[in-house]
């Protein structure tokens, strides 16, 4: 019987929230979860209402435990051909390439693509004693999308992850930076990243967009080039009414009106 409804989308206050309802399945990512993700940053993209995504999941101890395997053996047997054939955007590479932020609320452990999807997000919230890691290895399968995580973590934790495929104290993330805050409980960690995502909904719209894109421009090109790319790419912002309405909101001691033009 065909999967219903695995990714849930809900939008308020300029928020999206992408939930991953699959419980049972430790939020592992079916076909249908991977075409429902790619759905929801098609649809994230082109609403002009969205600021920024807040990601997170069903309550089950894992926030993703990648790639269904139980169901990629099934297809494998059935029709011959492997999982990932079967998605439009198996390595969620539009999600890397939304130009509205990205916050992960990580209410549990999580490995292979649930590390996928959260080196695509910009920003990072775990809970405290779960573990990560990228665990292809262990059974035969590929990560070549967590190359960005040379740019993310020191390359010799990012050797061990990668061949070893041992998962790893979350605790660890945070100490080196991938992870920015850790909280208590499921609930926490939403809160933690709720409050994140409403923050920078109150920022300037053009110049968060600048500001992601021009992170993202310098991990490509270096310093020197993308130094070039930022500035091209805040010109926009500059040249807006909101780069007139916000200097005017400060000196009016009034909270501004943005406009996103």
């Amino acid at each position: 019987m065909p999967e219903e409804n695995p990714i849930r989308f809900e939008v308020a206050d300029g928020i999206a929230t992408v939930t991953i309802d699959r419980p049972e399945r430790k939020n592992a990512l079916s076909w249908q979860a991977m075409e429902g993700l790619t759905d929801a940053w098609e649809r994230t993209e082109h609403d002009p209402t969205i600021r920024v995504v807040l990601l997170t999941s069903a309550d089950c101890g894992v926030f993703c435990a990648g790639m269904d395997l139980k169901q990629a053996a099934e297809v494998k047997a059935k029709e011959g051909v492997d999982l990932l054939s079967k998605a439009r955007d198996p390595m969620q590479t539009r999600m890397r390439h939304l130009t509205k932020p990205v916050v992960a609320a990580m209410t549990g452990s999580l490995m292979a693509g649930g590390m996928m999807l959260t080196l695509n997000c910009d920003l990072r919230v775990g809970l405290r004693g779960t573990r990560a890691g990228i665990t292809e290895v262990k059974v035969g399968r590929g990560s070549p999308w967590a190359v960005p995580l040379l740019w993310m973590v020191p390359q010799p934790l990012l050797m061990e992850m990668v061949l070893t495929g041992e998962t790893m104290p979350i605790e660890r993330f945070l100490e080196c930076g991938l992870v920015n805050y850790l909280e208590d409980t499921p609930d926490e960690v939403r809160a933690r990243a709720l409050k994140l995502a409403l923050a920078i909904v109150e920022g300037a719209p053009l110049s968060v967009k600048a500001a992601k894109a021009s992170v993202l421009a310098a991990m490509d090109l270096g310093c020197k080039d993308g130094l070039i790319a930022a500035k091209e790419l805040h010109a926009e912002a500059y040249a807006s009414q909101d780069a007139v309405e916000g200097p005017r909101a400060f000196a009016e001691k009034r909270k501004p009106v943005w406009q996103g033009r």
